[in-house]
C-alpha cells in the first residue's frame, strides 16, 4: 500500500502517519487476485461436457465398476421426450442397490458436474436416477421381476404379450 501511495503521490513525504491498520491489513496484490479468479474459473467449469451418448458411457461404466447385474440398455429416442436412453439393472440385496445409485451419483457429479434426482435410495428396493438425458433403474431382483419395466420399452414386447 506504502508503494501504492508513493509511485501515486511522489510529494507526499512521510506516510506512515497516513497510512493505518486497516489499510496495511486491507491491501493486496494484483498477482493474488489474478490466482484467486483462476481458480474460481477452474472450479465453475465442468470437467467434461454432458452429453446424453457420454453419460450413458459413464453410467455404463459405473455399473460395471460396481457389479451390477442384467444391465439393459435401451434406446429411447424417437419413442419419448422424457430422455434419450433408459438403462435398467440390479443389484443383489437393498444395501448394493443404495451403494451402486451413490456411486453412480458421485461419479456423474465428478465427471460431469450435473446434479441427478433420486428417488427410493432410502428402501434400496428400486432407485430412480434422473440424469435429464439418462434415466437410470436399479432394483432388486425381485423387484425387477414384479415390474418388468424393460418389457414396456423394449422393441416387440407389445407383440410377444
Amino acid at each position: 500500500m506504502r508503494a501504492l501511495l508513493r509511485s501515486r503521490y511522489p510529494s507526499a513525504g512521510d506516510l506512515d502517519g497516513v497510512l493505518t491498520k486497516e489499510d496495511n491489513v486491507l491491501s493486496f496484490s494484483a498477482d493474488a487476485v489474478q490466482t484467486a479468479d483462476g481458480a474460481a474459473a477452474v472450479m465453475a467449469a465442468p470437467k467434461t461436457q454432458a452429453t446424453s451418448d457420454g453419460i450413458l458411457e459413464a453410467v455404463l461404466s459405473s455399473l460395471n465398476d460396481d457389479k451390477a447385474e442384467d444391465v439393459v440398455q435401451i434406446d429411447l429416442r424417437g419413442k419419448t421426450a422424457m430422455g434419450d436412453y433408459m438403462v435398467i439393472c440390479s443389484g443383489r440385496s437393498s444395501r448394493q442397490v443404495a451403494a451402486i445409485s451413490e456411486k453412480l451419483v458421485e461419479r456423474l457429479k465428478a465427471k460431469f458436474g450435473i446434479s441427478t434426482r433420486v428417488e427410493g435410495k432410502d428402501t434400496g428396493d428400486w432407485v430412480l436416477i434422473d440424469t435429464g438425458d439418462v434415466i437410470v433403474h436399479v432394483f432388486r431382483p425381485e423387484v425387477r421381476e414384479f415390474y418388468q419395466l424393460e418389457k414396456m420399452w423394449q422393441p416387440g414386447a407389445a407383440a410377444t404379450n
